[in-house]
């Protein structure tokens, strides 16, 4: 059970599978020689034993090239990535590994260029550039050097026509630069892999950075939205409640002295209650999660000019001409702020006339709202919170928001949104 858990430790499991694979596949082969092999002389051992065969250790050397092959094959199951230190001792066995399973095992000598590209696999998983380029440099020399020491031993034990016809075969430079070749590509594409998974991985961090920061952004939208309906319900709601329990009380007291009086109070206390009924009904409009309700942005404007006339006596004049269909987001803006901009000056601008227009243009998206109430100053009341509000609407749409007025000369209210991205 142990075996499965470290296997998904290391980076890329299907790459350790690999290198099993290449090594199981070699290491057949050079135990399993070819038919036609057992009918020519048998070579001399091209290793330590085969120069000196009276050394005590030759009888445990292949017995050891084995052992090191199946460590340096089980090494690939757990890569260092704490300290330099530690990966610097981890290659170093790796290269002992790799020259005692050459050297002193006749029969792997031919595993030397698999060992040596899966040693610089393994680097390149284990150091940064600098020190996959030295492992690499490193490889090719051993291999050289190796090479050339596997011709030493030759000219021990061979005839000399059969040293010049080794030495061609150890030392062709096609077969050199071919090695070489092959372990620039093993860097090159394992630099490859390992860039697109870092890229991968910085991705996925910022995607979910990204995702935490649009649910605080959304959670931040949903807190300062039930702000301004707490706010609203308290200057409203909690105003005229107020007031329509005083009505009430000076009626219950006048009641029996003056009914004439007291029914004035029950009259007034009625018109408080038809207008906290109003102000709850659009506190519940304005908590809606889509206030357009599948209806398109025209006649979501038409019905708020329909209950703003209904409530104030004023049939805002609106103009509408929206050339393509708009994103659900922008609608909702638009809608929010046309409703806070109405609800505003239902409040405080006293106003006759209102203007609307909603038009889009070349890439862009305007809107502007204008009274004639009473206006205010700009220096003074621009910090209110129905204004904050439509210019945070706006600012999170990329658009823009201005403001114009004065006390006695209404009040002007211009949005524009890019609309680029559609057009």
């Amino acid at each position: 059970m142990s075996r499965p858990i470290q296997i998904k430790k290391h980076p890329f499991p299907s790459l350790l599978y690999l290198e099993w694979t290449l090594l199981a596949i070699t290491a057949l082969t050079a135990v399993i020689p070819p038919p036609l092999r057992q009918f020519r002389p048998k070579p001399p051992e091209l290793s330590i034993c085969g120069v000196f065969p009276d050394l005590s250790v030759c009888s445990i050397l292949p017995q050891l090239s084995i052992y090191s092959l199946i460590i340096f094959a089980l090494m690939g199951l757990r890569l260092p990535s704490s300290n330099q230190i530690t990966k610097v001792i981890y290659t170093a066995i790796e290269i002992l590994l790799i020259l005692t399973t050459g050297l002193f095992g006749e029969r792997f000598a031919r595993l030397f260029p698999v060992l040596y590209i899966i040693l610089v696999t393994r680097s390149c998983l284990i150091f940064k550039l600098p020190g996959r380029l030295f492992i690499t440099t490193l490889s090719f020399t051993l291999f050289l050097v190796t090479t050339q020491l596997k011709y030493q031993l030759f000219n021990f034990q061979a005839s000399p026509q059969a040293q010049a016809q080794e030495r061609s075969r150890f030392f062709s430079l096609n077969w050199s630069l071919t090695f070489g070749l092959s372990l620039v590509f093993v860097l090159l594409m394992m630099n490859a892999v390992l860039s697109e998974r870092h890229s991968r991985e910085k991705l996925a961090i910022a995607n979910e950075k990204l995702r935490q920061y649009a649910l605080r952004i959304e959670n931040q939208a949903t807190l300062e939205e039930r702000n301004r309906i707490a706010r609203e319900i308290h200057d409203s709601l909690g105003h005229s409640l107020t007031a329509l329990n005083l009505q009430l009380e000076t009626a219950l007291k006048l009641w029996q002295s003056n009914p004439i009086r007291a029914e004035t109070f029950l009259a007034t206390a009625k018109e408080l209650g038809s207008k906290a009924l109003k102000d709850v009904r659009q506190s519940v409009s304005t908590m809606r999660s889509n206030p357009l309700q599948d209806q398109s942005l025209e006649h979501a404007i038409a019905s708020l000019s329909e209950n703003f006339h209904r409530s104030n006596g004023i049939l805002p004049i609106y103009q509408i001409n929206l050339e393509y269909s708009l994103p659900p987001e922008i609608n909702t803006a638009i809608y929010r702020i046309t409703q806070e901009s109405l609800t505003n000056i239902s409040k405080y601008a006293d106003a006759t006339e209102i203007k609307l227009e909603l038009t889009t243009t070349r890439g862009n998206l305007r809107l502007i709202i204008q009274d004639n109430g009473r206006g205010f100053d700009l220096g003074q009341n621009t910090t209110g919170f129905g204004l904050h509000s439509m210019r945070d609407r706006t600012l999170a749409t990329g658009g823009e928001f201005n403001i114009n007025s004065a006390p006695g000369s209404g009040c002007k209210i211009t949005v524009n949104i890019p609309l680029t991205r559609l057009t």
